[in-house]
C-alpha cells in the first residue's frame, strides 16, 4: 500500500444565511493515486469528501491506491469528485471515468447535485480551450449556496470570477511548490512566481489548496510547503447573505 505522507489539516468556516445546517466537508485534490489512510478516520467524522481534480496520476504505471479509494471511501462518507488535468489526460481516462461510473462516489462532470441543502457543481477541466461556460451559465442560476469545485486557479481567474458562485474550491497549484514568506515559486498554468496557491482569494470566494501530496513526477520538491487537507465547516447565518473564513 505504501506509506502515508503527512498532511497539515487546515480549518476554514463559511456562514451564510443560504446554508440551511450544519456540515463538514473534508476538501481533498491532487490526491495523484497515493495512499490516504492516514487521513480516513478524519474522512469518516465528515459529511462528505469533496475532490476538485486529480483523484489519479497519468503518470503513474498504475493507479491502484486511486482504485481503492473508489472501493473504499464511499462506502465510509459521501465522495464529490470532480475533474482534474490528470483525469482528462490519462491514457486509459475512459476507462478509469467508466469505473467512476461503476463506484459510489458521484462524479460531477460539468453537472451538479444537491447534498443537504448545497448545491455542488464540477467544472471539469479541458485538454485545451476554455471551460463548459455553458454549465457555469447554468450553475450560478441554481438555487441554494453553491459550490464550484474548480481544479485550475487560473481557471478561476479567467471564467468563474464575477460569477454569482458563492464559493469555490481549487488544487493544481501545489501550494507553489516552494514557499519563500508565503510566496510559491512556480504553478503549472501560472509559470514563475505564481498569484494563486493557497489560502483564500477574491474576498473569500475561493479556496486554494495546497494539495494532498507530489504526484508521481514532482518537478520541484515541496519546501517551507507541506501538503494539507482541509476541513471546510459550514453553518447558517441569520441575516444577509455572506461567507467569511
Amino acid at each position: 500500500m505504501g506509506k502515508s505522507m503527512k498532511r497539515e489539516i487546515t480549518q476554514h468556516k463559511i456562514q451564510s444565511c443560504l446554508i440551511p445546517e450544519k456540515l463538514r466537508l473534508a476538501v481533498a485534490p491532487d490526491i495523484h493515486s497515493s495512499p490516504y489512510e492516514d487521513v480516513l478516520d478524519i474522512f469518516a467524522q465528515c459529511d462528505a469528501v469533496l475532490i476538485p481534480g486529480d483523484l489519479v496520476d497519468r503518470h503513474r504505471r498504475d493507479n491502484r491506491n486511486a482504485i481503492r479509494f473508489l472501493q473504499e471511501v464511499p462506502e465510509i462518507v459521501p465522495v464529490f469528485y470532480s475533474l482534474g488535468n490528470h483525469e482528462v489526460k490519462y491514457r486509459h481516462a475512459d476507462e478509469w471515468l467508466e469505473r467512476v461510473r461503476e463506484s459510489r462516489a458521484i462524479l460531477l462532470d460539468n453537472e451538479s447535485r444537491v447534498f443537504r441543502g448545497i448545491r455542488l457543481g464540477g467544472l471539469s477541466s479541458r485538454r485545451k480551450g476554455p471551460p463548459d461556460t455553458d454549465f457555469l451559465d447554468r450553475f450560478e442560476k441554481e438555487d441554494g449556496f453553491r459550490i464550484l469545485l474548480c481544479h485550475h486557479p487560473e481557471v478561476y481567474r479567467d471564467y468563474v470570477r464575477g460569477r454569482d458562485i458563492d464559493f469555490t474550491l481549487c488544487g493544481h497549484a501545489h501550494g507553489g511548490q516552494i514557499q519563500i514568506r508565503g510566496q510559491g515559486l512556480y504553478s503549472p498554468g501560472q509559470g514563475l512566481f505564481p498569484k494563486l496557491t493557497h489560502g483564500l482569494h477574491d474576498g473569500g470566494r475561493m479556496l486554494i489548496s495546497r494539495g494532498m501530496t507530489n504526484g508521481a513526477k514532482p518537478r520541484i520538491p515541496r519546501i517551507g510547503n507541506p501538503c494539507e487537507l482541509i476541513l471546510l465547516e459550514l453553518e447558517p447565518e441569520k441575516g444577509e447573505k455572506g461567507n467569511e473564513s
